[in-house]
């Protein structure tokens, strides 16, 4: 299997660090992580496995993760569109038509941009921990953080950006906080990447604080019932970021979604369920790409 270095090209203006797995002449999987998350998140056996399923996978770093473009803790100069259109502009890039979009969190949310906005270019979907994208406040028939996550999450120090214990003690309480309660939570592996991200970071403030700050797009949740892209949804029963029965919403607003469930998982995607998740996008994403 072949799997390029890590290289920076210019997408939509701007620099993105992106990566590929397998044979570009096989179906193209394109992975869109989720908030303050670089490539480094779809984690390299995760896309290993995927490649010899016969497809072509890329990642890539957002803006202000990874190697990619960064700006100053704060004031991001870009929009969740921006976002979209730097995905497209990587296909572009690799000469590619279209691709299977899977994107998790908020990048399942980004998912949902391209494929409402560029339909032509996305052979289908795969939203995993996500809702139906809304920017801004949650719809009110939509089930959102509980009080306690939310403290949990609020009443977490920011760290000393400088210093990497610090930083990764931070990432591993961001993580528990949102893995499922129900099993143990893996720290090692855990704790070891977030050590790898903090290393090949720009900036590793900018990078979990400026998402947070990006202005919202237009709603696409009411124009998802117009997709007629094969859909797979993947959520996990105690997700406690975005609990799980946005997911079983996402799946009945999209006609062609399938909900697969993920048992014991939180907002997350352990190696536990790895033999459910990969798969379940390899069966979704057969044939021509």
């Amino acid at each position: 299997m072949t799997v390029s270095d890590p290289q920076v090209v210019q997408a939509n203006g701007v620099d993105i660090c992106v990566q590929t797995f397998g044979d570009p002449t096989d179906p193209v999987v394109l992975l869109v992580m989720g908030s303050s998350a670089s490539m480094d998140w779809w984690e390299d056996e995760f896309c290993e496995r995927l490649a010899d399923g016969s497809r072509f996978v890329i990642r890539y770093d957002h803006r202000d993760t990874g190697q990619s473009v960064s700006y100053e803790p704060g004031a991001p100069p870009y929009s969740f569109g921006d976002l979209v259109d730097d995905a497209v502009d990587l296909l572009d890039h690799f000469g590619l038509a279209g691709a299977h979009v899977v994107g998790m969190s908020m990048g399942g949310g980004l998912a949902q941009m391209m494929a409402v906005d560029h339909p032509d270019r996305v052979e289908s979907l795969t939203l995993i921990s996500t809702a139906p994208a809304a920017p801004g406040p949650d719809d009110p028939d939509l089930p959102g953080m509980s009080e306690e996550t939310v403290a949990a999450f609020t009443g977490a120090q920011s760290p000393d950006w400088s210093d990497r214990d610090s930083v990764i003690e931070y990432c591993v309480h961001l993580a528990r906080v949102s893995a499922a309660q129900s099993v143990a939570f893996d720290e090692e592996p855990f704790r070891e990447l977030a050590g790898r991200v903090f290393d090949r970071t720009i900036n590793i403030e900018s990078s979990y604080t400026n998402h947070n700050h990006i202005a919202g797009g237009e709603r696409v949740r009411e124009r998802l019932p117009g997709l007629h892209l094969p859909t797979l949804v993947l959520h996990g029963t105690e997700d406690p970021v975005v609990p799980f029965g946005n997911g079983v919403v996402l799946a009945n607003e999209i006609p062609t979604a399938r909900l697969v469930t993920l048992e014991h998982t939180g907002h997350e995607l352990p190696r536990r369920v790895w033999d459910i998740v990969i798969p379940a996008i390899l069966e979704h994403t057969a044939g021509a790409g």
